[in-house]
């Protein structure tokens, strides 16, 4: 039987990060490509008022399901650790008790998303011509959250035990459903909205079948075995210890997107429109730069098992300098030609102005972010999960917020210009924090280790 998982505590550590981000990269592309394909379909086959209603949900959707999002990168934590530890018992424990906490999770998701669209995208001060639209793509996207967190916790699981290529071929194939199902609904039955929706709760019905079959068939320590669904307590504190942190960390990043995005839905929505398309190209870059998070917290996570705190170091640096290269080539690219890519969008030229002059701005300097996602991977590997969330909310998020109020109040695209230039700025100070407080740590719990066993 061919072996998924790899050992990162042993081998090149370049080759190691390369071969590990490379899949997760693709991965991320691709779904930012399929959440593109949403955006493009609906803009060219629907209009600007459909776009600017998909676009502008993104933030609501993220603050409800952030928690969760933030269970699941524990549970790479979690599994990573025990995994190079060499502990199988500590390893099957943790996939049945986030698998249990991730189907509880979904349902409450579900629900909750259901009933509050409307009243979160009332409080986003969203548009009137847009708000019936958006709160009907909300209501039925959140009838797929139960398969996506199965997706995602299953697909940490993996990523964990080194295995990030069986995750990028489920993305892929379920990817491509949705791509397809986007054309007959939309086009073909003028589905608007609501066919984009339907299209995405399917693909990721099939890709949490995808990753459910292959936990159940394999003979390894992650073995996920249904009946066996259990909560086991030692591993729940663990999960809720590492997740709350993360989880309270998007909420919050999420409140101020959605802060953001209220001053943007001020300006009306062509303004909206020009917004989402710019952020859904930029999510291209953003996710090739978070594959290095992914790279870095499975790195850290079992070589901190391991308790080798020299390679952990060489891995940061190698994490650091190879996403800097990367995310630098990345960013200059997409910055150079904003306009081409938002021409896939809208055939609309304000529409286009508006989100260029957004990408010039944010995607040039997006991989300054890239470096920030290396030193929030290496903390959350080796546990540090509140100091963690204390500087990504200080760094980021105060400083956003901060320079947006500084900018009200927004009535046209013009006005936006110091909240583009508050996400460098914000990526900036957050890198260099986040730097600072990992080699502290790491200095520390290495001292403390060789005095344990002296």
């Amino acid at each position: 039987m061919k072996k998924h998982t790899v050992d990162m505590t042993k081998g090149n550590i370049f080759k190691l990060i390369i071969a590990f981000t490379i899949p997760i990269m693709i991965s991320g592309i691709l779904q930012t490509l399929y959440n593109a394909a949403d955006m493009i379909v609906v803009g060219r086959f629907a209009g600007p008022k459909s776009l600017a209603a998909v676009g502008s949900t993104g933030s609501a959707i993220n603050l409800l399901i952030g928690i969760f999002v933030g269970l699941s990168s524990a549970t790479n934590v979690i599994v990573a650790r025990k995994f190079g530890a060499g502990n199988k018992s500590g390893v099957s424990k943790a996939v049945h008790t986030s698998i249990a906490v991730c189907l509880a999770g979904g349902v409450f998701l579900a629900i909750a998303g259901f009933f509050l669209s409307k009243q979160i995208l009332l409080w986003m001060s969203s548009p009137e011509d847009v708000i019936n639209l958006s709160t009907l793509s909300m209501k039925i996207y959140f009838m797929g959250v139960p398969a996506m967190l199965i997706y995602n916790f299953g697909s940490a699981i993996l990523r964990a035990v080194g295995d990030s290529k069986r995750p990028t071929y489920y993305l892929m194939i379920s990817g491509i459903v949705n791509v397809l199902l986007n054309l007959v609904f939309v086009i073909l039955f003028k589905m608007d909205v609501a066919g984009v929706a339907l299209a995405t709760v399917v693909s990721q019905v099939m890709s949490a079948v995808l990753v459910v079959r292959c936990l159940v068939k394999t003979d390894d320590s992650y073995k996920l075995v249904i009946i066996k669904l259990k909560i086991h307590t030692e591993e729940l504190k663990e999960i809720i210890f590492l997740g709350i942190p993360a989880g309270i960390q998007g909420a919050v990043f999420s409140i101020s997107n959605i802060i953001i995005q209220s001053s943007i839905n001020a300006c009306g929505s062509q303004v909206m429109a020009g917004n989402s398309a710019a952020a859904s190209a930029e999510g291209i870059v953003y996710i090739a730069m978070n594959s290095f998070f992914h790279a870095t917290l499975t790195f850290v996570g079992q070589n901190y098992g391991a308790h080798d705190f020299k390679r952990i170091r060489k891995g940061f640096w190698t994490a650091f300098c190879t996403s800097a290269v990367f995310s630098f080539l990345l960013s200059i690219t997409f910055s150079r030609f904003a306009e081409f890519f938002l021409k896939f969008y809208t055939d609309k030229p304000e529409v286009i102005k508006i989100g260029a002059d957004r990408m010039h701005i944010v995607c040039a300097l997006y991989f300054l972010c890239g470096l920030m996602e290396v030193g929030a991977g290496a903390l959350r590997g080796m546990g540090v999960a509140f100091r963690s969330m204390l500087t990504c909310l200080v760094g980021a998020c105060g400083i956003r917020l901060v320079m947006t109020i500084m900018g009200a109040p927004y009535s046209k695209a013009e006005d936006l210009k110091i909240l583009y230039i508050s996400y460098p700025i914000s990526w900036v100070v957050t890198a260099t924090a986040l730097g600072i407080v990992f080699f502290t740590i790491l200095r520390n719990r290495e001292k403390k280790w060789i005095n344990q066993n002296k």
